[in-house]
């Protein structure tokens, strides 16, 4: 007899590597026009803005921003380059317009942010969150971003934002289908979507050490009555009560 819940499981793991896959999949022409972009010399800002159609066309689905934001000294006119677009429900793509100004009160440094510093140190993609956007949306969010490298040097990211409610919803009927408490936890354990309403999103599961599970190489665990899996090539795992 086949084992039901280990079926289940095996369908939530590659329900979310699908979600995953395809919001990375999003930014594949957005990296590739701004690779040709890069490939260019004395690249800029106005130049960015050529990536606008590839850009709004990753919008939509699950995606609710997207862009390309470049390292610093990229561009020859000015330190920093940013090119992101948001879209609401209903609404055209709206620019997102930040300030670049070291010397402003606004300025936001965005290189020392997650989503910028992992794919950057790592050179591999990355899922930043979940965390409260207060740039974009004072929403629970979700970033993708993919580094550029150019010349075999870090020339930035190109990124999506993906509203964890929508991820919810895209995922929260697979767990309640499990039949037992489940949730999704990031690489650092915290909680993006539980079917148990104690395990509230952002929160840390401190029952599990979720970051060592993680770097001893992420191998399927089923042992004290949970079991904790990874969602396909994804840092997303699956926590869930054994039986």
């Amino acid at each position: 007899m086949k084992d039901t819940r280990t079926l289940v499981g095996d369908e939530i793991s590659g329900h979310v590597s699908t979600l995953v896959e395809d919001v990375f999949s999003r930014l594949v022409p957005i990296r590739r026009s701004a690779e040709a972009l890069l490939a260019a010399d004395s690249l800029r800002a106005r130049d960015l803005a050529r990536l606008r159609p590839d850009v709004v066309g990753a919008l939509g689905e699950l995606v609710t921003g997207a862009g390309f934001i470049t390292a610093p000294n990229v561009l020859v006119d000015q330190e920093l380059g940013f090119q992101w677009w948001t879209q609401a429900p209903g609404e055209d793509p709206a620019q997102l317009l930040i300030s670049l100004d070291p010397a402003s009160e606004h300025f936001l440094d965005y290189t020392r942010q997650p989503w910028f510093t992992v794919p950057r140190d790592t050179a591999q993609r990355h899922i930043t969150g979940p965390y409260v956007d207060y740039l974009c949306s004072d929403e629970y969010a979700l970033t993708f971003t993919v580094p550029l490298i150019v010349r075999d040097t870090f020339a930035g990211v190109v990124g999506a934002d993906v509203f964890v409610k929508n991820f919810e919803r895209a995922v929260l009927p697979h767990l309640r289908d499990l039949g037992r408490r489940a949730a999704l936890v990031n690489a650092q354990g915290r909680f993006i979507v539980s079917n148990n309403i104690g395990q509230v999103t952002g929160a840390l599961a401190r029952e599990l050490d979720v970051p060592a599970w993680w770097s001893g190489g992420a191998a399927p665990r089923n042992d004290n009555g949970v079991v904790l899996r990874r969602c396909g090539d994804t840092p997303i795992a699956l926590v869930a009560q054994a039986a």
